[in-house]
């Protein structure tokens, strides 16, 4: 337990020192992501995605959606939990791909935040 703290605190004081201090780790994946853009595609699979482009990339956020669904089915938690983050990463991956950028969807999650998703449905379909 003391070595698993201590990594803990380690590990939090290189992202203060790298300037992640403040950030979600979903920003900070989406800069690892983002990072990987033109990198080997031997060597990263993140890389191998870029490579593979837009559609592919869309395809395999498709498939990972599929799986957590499934495993919300099942109510297999661990498994969830694992397919939820398989999701998290391939959208942010898409995102790179297409150049929209965190902030940009955490602004528009601020924007309905206290709507009622009946009424921010019917707004939309105002438009």
């Amino acid at each position: 337990m003391a070595k698993k703290k201590k990594a803990n605190r380690k590990a939090r004081k290189k992202r203060q020192e790298n300037g992640f201090a403040g950030e979600h780790v979903l920003d900070r994946l989406y800069a690892v992501i983002d990072s990987r853009k033109g990198a080997d595609p031997e060597t990263s699979y993140t890389a191998r995605l870029f490579s593979r482009g837009r559609q592919q990339i869309a395809k395999k956020l498709g498939e990972e959606a599929v799986e957590a669904l499934i495993e919300g089915i099942r109510g297999d938690k661990p498994k969830l939990v694992g397919e939820s983050a398989d999701v998290l990463y391939h959208l942010l991956t898409l995102w790179a791909a297409t150049g929209v950028k965190p902030p940009a969807v955490w602004k528009e999650l601020a924007r309905r935040e206290g709507l009622s998703g009946l009424a921010e449905k019917a707004a939309r379909k105002q438009k």
